[in-house]
């Protein structure tokens, strides 16, 4: 859809369920050279639970060349239906019948990557939120669930192996009307109702991994693998993850796998990170091959991360579905929020805590201040490709998390127990999952669905007094007006504290001898009282227990005993970042210099140095600067040159000032070969902020020390970390480097991905020359979302100073960008167009420059485009 008018908007308030449902459902895919054959029978009844009882059944279709309808298997003349719109309605139907379809589509057109497409020689899908209505006519709605039995056909010599969902129950060899074989079949059958959004197929000549894993009751499960053959190696780490979320999930939340085999299969052309399609999880590259020669440690840890987020939607997800998409966080926050957990349970708690938080107040908190603000169950919405946010994902694992905070870990697992038993092969919603909370606890949380239903970033103050041995701490909450939403109420914010003597111990703050607590603010304003022997440092927020944003006014001393000394590694970190962000703001609004900066900071930056070997990973986060789009977030109005010149200041002086202790630690944590393991990974993280410290500050014999690590790297972390030193700071040797690079894994799609990331990172207008070259790069395809991301996401979101060039290149760039990416995937475009939402922030001129741009790619924008860009430019 072109006709730069946004889509019909679609309203919780205005929900009906479904006039028909489908119990069954029998597909028949027929994989031609060209063109796909879907014949698709569907058992339907009337649903007693629609008391209009309409007589004219309604489907969805997009892209469908309908070839033959019929109902009860006689033919139905064209007076008995209706194509139009994207619908396709048959005139009064009875109340229970069969209706078969067939139809034709063309995967190899299909570069929205929705529906079936085909991706480097296999055909596969993606069917959420709206890609199943691309393959067939059905009722595409995350309330109609039903059994799917499945075949696939297809040429064998090119397409051997034919996968859907649930369990394969039959195959053959079939041959065409000339005599000729050389065609096969398989079926697949799912024995548990599902909604349309989580079917499944692929077809294609792909390596496998193979194991097994034994359920707690003694069940044997085949898991099986699969990618291209070339990338057979990079599926170990996959598989150990998955056996470990399988286990994980048993032990934690009591939740066993249903069926007989569990299958992930790798693709290149995907949109979104992966897909919990029941049994047969279909994964982006990106987020399942790994191996230490082509993959980051970053990389390693999502690849644990996704896989077991997918596996947990088995539960989450799956056995229990969202009724309509407004509850789409009803299963992704609760699956982030279980992913996140197990990762901590795999890693260090603290340092994957802190990286969450980071993620989440840098980039969703910046969502929920701006013109795409919405609640984590969203009110109403155009097109639902647009509201796979990190309000719905990241800040909707808060709320469960919240939830976890409230209940406790016991009374928390009692109620997901009992919302998995009752909802048990249903639809519903998040005031569903809130009751089960409520039943289980006793604890009236009516005050608490507001977090689902209001927009935006709570502010929470803290202000104290010391009298006669008694600490006061009054709380406050006020969250600001949001597009749509001017009022607010209070909501309901547990805030876990303890309360630290000048020595940073911390205090007992009941008879009982408790060092921690949970206090929690309901109203506009409360206070809570601690009798004390002394006045103390408040560690406030500890584990981050709620989305706000604290304000209170911690003086340097309590910044500097919290990081020293405090037992919670969130409240370090904060207060790592609090001392980083006063001292940067007093660079930018100051005019102060950095290095002055630098020595009132540096014995705590010593302290934690000298306690690195405790916990390396942890030591390189607190020693590790905001970015610089966190420090133009507070400051108004957003100039990143400034922010930029500010930045890039301090990070010299801090390089300068400690160059002997990073050289230190650049040799101590080289270790002579490659290990795997979280010490050996949080050793190579340090290390590597080591250099980039020395590489900033242009040390003495950097380069050569930085071209001798990229040249004998054990893994990738050490190699494109080398690179990325080198290629930022304008280096001897990192031209050369490049060149060696991209000929070295010119054959690798994630690798390269990686090469292109690097030089859109560089800081300063003069990348964006640099980007506009590498989109005629011959290795450069707009038509492969993680490539697209890599360059074009990197300049957008993640270099200000670039993206924001004060000569407006890098907004014209952006729009040529979208301009064509919309012409070829409008869902990708969408998501990339949301990096201009800091428009309103810009220094006058360039939020001038940035919305003449976009107002010229919204004239004729895909109906996604056009919905995003018109909440930025205010439409």
């Amino acid at each position: 859809m072109r006709d730069g008018s946004p889509a019909n908007v679609t309203r919780l308030a205005d929900y009906l369920p479904p006039a028909y449902l489908v119990p069954r459902t029998h597909l028949d895919v027929d994989i031609r050279d060209g063109h796909t054959l879907v014949t698709a029978t569907l058992t339907l009844e009337r649903n007693p639970a629609r008391d209009d009882r309409p007589e004219d059944l309604v489907l969805d279709g997009e892209h469908l060349e309908l070839l033959s309808l019929s109902l009860d298997g006689a033919a139905l003349p064209a007076s008995r239906y209706r194509e139009a719109d994207g619908r396709l309605t048959v005139f009064s139907v009875p109340e229970r019948f069969e209706l078969t379809s067939v139809v034709r589509i063309e995967p190899e057109k299909n570069t929205a990557l929705e529906g079936l497409y085909r991706s480097n020689g296999m055909y596969c899908t993606q069917c959420e939120a709206e890609g199943f209505r691309r393959i067939t006519w059905f009722p595409d709605r995350p309330d109609v669930l039903s059994r799917f039995t499945t075949t696939v056909r297809a040429d064998r010599e090119h397409y051997p192996l034919l996968l859907s969902n649930g369990n394969p129950v039959a195959s053959g060899e079939e041959s065409e009307g000339d005599g000729q074989g050389g065609r096969h079949w398989v079926t697949w059958e799912d024995p548990f109702p599902k909604p349309c959004y989580l079917f499944a197929l692929v077809a294609g000549d792909l390596a496998c991994l193979k194991d097994t894993f034994t359920t707690a009751s003694g069940r044997q499960v085949a898991l099986h693998l699969y990618a291209e053959h070339r990338d057979l190696d990079k599926l170990d780490h996959a598989m150990v993850s998955l056996k470990k979320a399988m286990a994980w999930d048993e032990r934690v939340y009591g939740r066993e796998y249903d069926l007989d085999i569990f299958q992930i299969v790798a693709v290149s052309h995907f949109n979104m990170g992966a897909m919990e399609n029941k049994g047969l999880n279909i994964f982006n590259t990106a987020c399942v091959l790994a191996h230490p020669a082509t993959t980051t440690d970053a990389a390693f840890e999502r690849v644990e991360s996704v896989v077991a987020h997918e596996y947990f939607h088995n539960w989450s997800g799956n056995r229990v579905t969202c009724r309509d998409w407004f509850q789409l966080s009803l299963k992704e926050g609760f699956t982030v929020f279980r992913d996140q957990e197990f990762s901590s349970d795999m890693n260090s708690r603290a340092v994957v805590r802190v990286e969450n938080v980071n993620f989440l107040v840098n980039h969703q908190f910046p969502e929920d201040q701006g013109p795409l603000a919405h609640p984590v169950r969203p009110a109403q919405y155009q097109k639902i490709d647009n509201f796979y946010t990190l309000t719905v994902y990241e800040k909707g694992a808060e709320v469960v998390r919240m939830q976890h905070e409230l209940l406790g870990a016991e009374d928390f697992r009692r109620a997901t127990d009992l919302y998995f038993e009752r909802f048990d092969g249903q639809a519903v919603t998040c005031d569903d999952f809130v009751t089960c909370m409520e039943e289980v606890s006793g604890r009236d949380l009516s005050g608490f669905k507001r977090w689902y239903s209001q927009a935006g970033t709570p502010i929470v103050r803290a202000e104290d007094t010391y009298v006669d041995g008694l600490y006061s701490l009054t709380l406050s909450q006020h969250t600001p007006a949001t597009p749509g939403q001017a009022d607010k109420q209070p909501l309901m914010i547990p805030v876990k504290l303890a309360l630290l003597d000048p020595r940073g111990k911390p205090l007992a703050l009941n008879d009982q001898g408790d060092t921690e607590t949970v206090v929690i603010l309901e109203r506009a304003t409360q206070t809570f009282s601690f009798p004390l022997p002394v006045k103390p440092t408040p560690s406030l927020l500890r584990g981050f227990s709620a989305p706000v944003i604290l304000r209170y006014d911690f003086d340097e001393t309590q910044l500097q005993t919290l990081l020293a000394h405090d037992s919670d590694g969130f409240c370090r970190w904060d207060a790592a970042q609090r001392l980083y962000f006063s001292a940067l703001s007093r660079i930018i609004e100051q005019g102060e210099s950095a290095e002055q900066q630098l020595e009132r900071l540096r014995p705590a930056l010593e302290g934690v140095i000298r306690r690195a070997a405790e916990d390396p990973a942890q030591a390189a986060l607190l020693l590790t600067l905001p970015t610089e789009t966190a420090i133009g977030d507070r400051h108004a109005p957003l100039d990143p040159a400034r922010v930029h010149r500010a930045a890039h200041a301090f990070k010299v002086a801090l390089g300068r000032a400690l160059d002997e202790d990073w050289r230190r630690l650049a040799e101590s944590l080289r270790e002579p070969e490659y290990r795997a393991d979280g010490d050996a990974m949080g050793k190579r993280r340090l290390r590597m902020l080591a250099l980039s410290y020395l590489g900033l500050a242009k040390a003495d014999g950097i380069a050569d020390d930085l071209q001798r690590t990229f040249r004998d790297a054990s893994c990738m972390t050490e190699e494109i970390g080398a690179l990325g030193i080198l290629v930022s700071n304008g280096l001897d040797g990192a031209e050369t480097a490049l060149e060696q690079f991209a000929e070295r894994w010119r054959d690798e799609a994630l690798v390269m991905d990686q090469w292109f990331a690097v030089q859109a990172a560089v800081p300063g207008p003069a990348t964006v020359a640099r980007v506009k070259a590498l989109m005629s790069h011959p290795d450069f395809e707009w038509t492969l979302p993680n490539r697209v991301r890599a360059l074009i996401g990197t300049l957008v979101n993640g270099n200000p100073s670039a993206f924001h060039a004060e000569d407006g290149s890098g907004h014209r760039l952006f729009a040529e960008a979208l301009k064509t990416l919309d012409a070829i995937n409008p869902q990708i475009a969408a998501r990339l167009g949301n990096g201009a939402a800091r428009l309103d922030r810009l220094r006058e001129d360039l939020s001038t420059s940035l919305r003449t741009a976009l107002s010229e790619v919204r004239e004729g924008a895909s109906a996604n485009l056009a919905e995003v860009l018109d909440r930025i430019l205010g439409a």
